[in-house]
Order: structure tokens, then C-alpha cells, then sequence
């Protein structure tokens, strides 16, 4: 600023509005709430690399279940488990399968040819499984019926590729095993490279232990790789031509006149592990329960080197979910008993399937039909203080009246969107809706899509996903709206639970 506008402003005015500006630029930062400081002492605990990224079955596990225990019998909980063999720490069992080895073949009368390893990909959901010389079966796309189970039995289902995830498996694919396939083999169509798929089915897959997983094949192969088996064998047809037969509007299943053999196997790991819960207990425990949870594990070492940050730490995913329920748990906890007992569930195993709420739901400490309500938490603290709530699972239980008028009591505002529930079948509460348990999500960090979006494209499932960026003002109101709903979905005279399966619960 020259020096004659200096003066130019020097009058009464000036001085008043300078003050102002320099009182402004002096006020101090808006100071944490003691829950705030709570929340971000959990989640710079848990997230934390002392805490290895929390994976289970290793010594990250240990921490954060020694940590969260001591945390819930300091707030005054019991033991949830049910079981005096094993108190407050679930034993669950894990199953990891890993790709090994495959090979495969076509024929057709004398001539054999073999597929190349860097051509095509078996997987096998067994530890080794064998097809071989089984009848090939052209499918085309297998999008609107699938061949009755005498045309299936015994053969090799040869599909078109759609385009899906190869990662987590093509749902056509599970529906022709199902009806008898004794194995499926999908051409790629140039979308996706046999290298992309390579690199997501030869991670391992997890399952629990007991679980039947079969030995169900399956295969990838190159469009490339394709025509040359066809061509190889002699046949008329080409992969084009086959394309075109698919596409028609007549198109019914043949068979090409040709053999497989497919083999593949697995190496198998054993992963001991455990949920943690915990209870309130309630004056009228025949009135039900409720239950609060969230996951407690994460990916642990997820980065290779030359990377300077090697380890997953999950503040977002899932740091934050355990300090919102341990939160709830002590404000509760200071007042008076709920009329329902109120359980708390840290699940194992939710990043490598829902494994650990699917373990609770096999295997549950009280029957599930006595479960009024399930509330999950999973990825808050993405959004400041004051921001609506989203419920994952809006339209799909019959908890919505009681979180409209939970809401409303708060004077806080639910988004009427139902784009969150395009995560329903990603987050824990999925397992208790296939059990006809009522769960829902409810939480302000699926209110701003942006918001979101920008998370799971920068942040999600890396090692980036770290405590500085957490957002401990939205986390509270997260807080104490679990704990409003608690003591809705808790009260017997408020919330009496509808009817499932036919039995009206307490």
C-alpha cells in the first residue's frame, strides 16, 4: 500500500476497521470439544503404525483388541460373548486360499492343443481340482436364462466376457455352477486384459473355516488365445463368428464338438482371529437388543518399496467406526439402563469379505430374532460438524420412522437421496439383512457425495487413509446420534419391534 493511501485511511472509520480485522485475524481457533479430543485420541491410536494396520492374525490384532477392551470394561461393559469359555474375544477361523497352479487344454479327436500360461488363467475355490475331457458347451452370453442342468452336467461352460469384476467374481459364472457346469471358461473381449485378471484372481480369497467352498473351476482366457485354440483344433468357426451367434436373437446353447481339461490348485492358510463384544446390559433383557458395530481390521502392510509409507493405517476405514461406537458406548453408559440389552461388535475380517459379522450371524451370542436393531458404523469422519445424516439401507427396513423421528427430536436433517445405498452391500449391516435382521447405516459422511467420491478415489484402502485427515466434528455428531437412536430402538415403549418370520419379537 503507497504511503498516501495510508493516510487516506487513517481517519476514525479506518482505525475502527483496521481493529476489527486485526481482532479477527487474532481470534483463536475454535477449541476441540472433550468429545472431539476423545474421538481423535481413538482413531491416532488405532490408526497409527504402532498399530501395524490392524490385520488379523498378526500382532496388530492383538493391539487393537487389547486396546478396545480395555477401553469398553473401563466404560463399564460385560463381556457380550455369552460364553465363559471364551469372555469378551469371539474366536473366528479363516480360511485363506492363494492360486498356486493350472494348466489347461483343448481337443478335438487327435489334436490336443495347450493354453499358454501368459494366456489364460484357472482358479479353482478348492485346493485342487481336476475336469477332464469334458465337453464344451458354448454359451454366448449367458445373461437371460441359464441352460437346464442335463445340458450343463458334465460340461464346460464356454461364456462371453461382460465386462464385470474380475475381482469379485461374474455373477453368470456363479449361476451356471449352480445349475451343474462342472467348470466355466470366459473369453475376454479386449475391455479387460488376461494381465488385469491375473492380477486380481490370483489374490488370495478368504472364507471361514468350515465353510463349504467346493471345488468349483474357473477360467479366463484371451480373445487372442481363443481363436487360436479354435483354429488349432481345425474348427470352422471363429471367435467372431461365435460373437455374431450370441448376438442373435435365436441364439440357444450348442455344443462346439470339442474337449477341455482344466486343473488348478491352491495353497491353503489357516488365520486365527476374533470379534470383540461387548454388552450394557438392560433392566428387561427379554425385551430384545440392540447392536452397535463396526470393523475392526484393517490391510495392514499394503505397499511395496520404493514407497516411503508402506502401511495401511484405515483412520477413515475403519478407526473412526470403532471410536464412534466406544463413544456411544461411555455416554450410555452414564445414564440410566436402557430397557434392552445393548451389545457392541468389533468384526473381524470385513475388508476380506464380512467375514467376522458373518460369524457373529452363524454363531450369535443371542438369538438374531431377538435383535430389534443393527446399527453400523463405517467411514465417518469425512464431514465437518453440522452436515446432514445419510442412512445406508433407506426404504429397506423397518427402522426408518424411528431414525426420522430420532432426527427430528435433534432438529438435525436426513438427506432424502437413497444414493448411499449403492454401499448396502458393502459394509457389515448386508450380513444381518440376509438374516432379516433389521441394519442400517446412519452417518454424515455419506451426505456429500463430493465429499466422498474424493475419499474413495484418493484415500481408500491406502496407506493415505491417516488420522490428520479425519473430520473429529462430524465424528461427534455421528456420536450422539447413535446415541439418540440407542435410546429409541432401546425402549421397549417406544420401539416395538414388527414382526419377523413370522414371530412377533419381544
Amino acid at each position: 500500500m503507497s504511503r498516501w493511501g495510508l493516510r487516506r485511511t487513517t481517519g476514525r472509520g479506518a482505525l475502527l476497521a483496521i481493529a476489527a480485522v486485526l481482532c479477527v485475524a487474532a481470534a483463536p481457533t475454535r477449541r476441540e470439544t472433550p468429545l472431539e479430543a476423545a474421538l481423535r485420541q481413538h482413531v491416532e491410536t488405532l490408526a497409527s503404525d504402532d498399530f501395524e494396520g490392524r490385520e488379523p492374525g498378526t500382532p496388530g490384532e492383538t493391539k487393537t483388541l487389547r486396546y478396545l477392551a480395555r477401553q469398553w470394561f473401563d466404560i463399564g461393559m460385560e463381556s457380550g460373548t455369552n460364553d465363559p469359555a471364551h469372555g469378551w474375544f469371539a474366536p473366528v477361523e479363516l480360511v485363506e486360499r492363494e492360486p498356486l497352479s493350472f494348466r489347461a487344454s483343448f481337443a478335438k479327436g487327435r489334436k490336443r492343443v495347450i493354453l499358454p500360461q501368459d494366456a489364460g488363467l484357472v482358479v479353482t475355490s478348492g485346493i485342487r481340482s481336476l475336469v477332464e475331457d469334458a465337453p464344451v458347451l458354448f454359451v454366448g452370453h449367458a445373461i437371460d436364462r441359464v441352460p437346464p442342468r442335463t445340458d450343463l452336467a458334465g460340461r464346460i461352460a464356454l461364456m462371453l466376457d461382460s465386462g464385470g469384476n474380475g475381482a469379485q467374481g461374474d455373477p453368470r459364472a456363479d449361476r451356471l455352477l449352480d445349475a451343474g457346469a462342472a467348470a466355466v471358461v470366459t473369453v475376454l473381449d479386449g475391455k479387460r486384459s488376461i494381465d488385469d485378471v491375473i492380477a486380481r484372481r490370483k489374490r488370495a480369497g478368504y472364507a471361514l473355516s468350515g465353510e463349504r467352498l467346493g471345488d468349483e473351476i474357473e477360467a479366463f482366457v484371451s480373445p487372442a488365445a481363443a481363436q487360436s485354440l479354435l483354429a488349432g483344433l481345425g474348427s470352422t468357426a471363429t471367435m467372431a463368428d461365435l460373437r455374431r451367434e450370441a448376438d442373435g436373437a435365436d441364439f440357444s446353447p450348442r455344443l462346439l464338438g470339442i474337449v477341455g481339461t482344466l486343473e488348478a490348485t491352491s495353497r491353503e492358510t489357516r488365520i486365527s482371529t476374533h470379534n470383540l463384544i461387548g454388552k450394557l446390559e438392560g433392566r428387561n433383557p427379554a425385551a430384545g437388543a440392540v447392536v452397535f458395530m463396526a470393523h475392526w481390521d484393517h490391510f495392514g502392510r499394503c505397499a511395496e518399496p520404493p514407497a516411503e509409507d508402506l502401511i495401511c493405517n484405515g483412520a477413515v476405514d475403519n478407526a473412526s467406526g470403532l471410536a464412534v461406537i466406544t463413544e456411544t458406548a461411555r455416554i450410555l453408559s452414564r445414564g440410566r439402563p436402557l430397557d434392552r440389552d445393548v451389545y457392541f461388535l468389533a468384526t473381524t475380517g470385513e475388508e476380506l469379505g464380512l467375514l467376522g459379522a458373518l460369524a457373529f450371524a452363524e454363531n450369535p451370542p443371542l438369538p438374531l430374532d431377538k435383535i430389534v436393531a443393527v446399527l453400523n458404523v463405517d467411514g465417518t469422519g469425512l464431514a465437518p460438524a453440522g452436515q446432514p445424516f445419510s442412512v445406508i439401507g433407506k426404504g429397506a427396513t423397518p427402522l426408518d420412522p424411528g431414525i426420522a423421528q430420532v432426527a427430528r427430536a435433534m432438529r438435525r436433517k436426513l438427506t432424502s437421496s437413497e444414493n448411499a445405498n449403492a454401499y448396502i452391500k458393502r459394509q457389515d449391516s448386508w450380513v444381518f439383512r440376509q438374516h432379516d435382521v433389521p441394519a442400517v447405516m446412519v452417518s454424515t459422511s455419506y451426505s456429500d457425495e463430493a465429499r466422498l467420491e474424493k475419499f474413495m478415489d484418493e484415500d481408500y484402502h491406502r496407506p493415505s487413509d491417516e488420522a490428520r485427515k479425519v473430520q473429529y466434528g462430524g465424528m461427534a455428531d455421528d456420536v450422539l446420534m447413535q446415541v439418540e437412536l440407542a435410546r429409541y430402538f432401546a425402549d421397549a415403549r417406544r420401539y416395538s419391534s414388527p414382526v419377523r418370520g413370522g414371530v412377533r419379537t419381544p
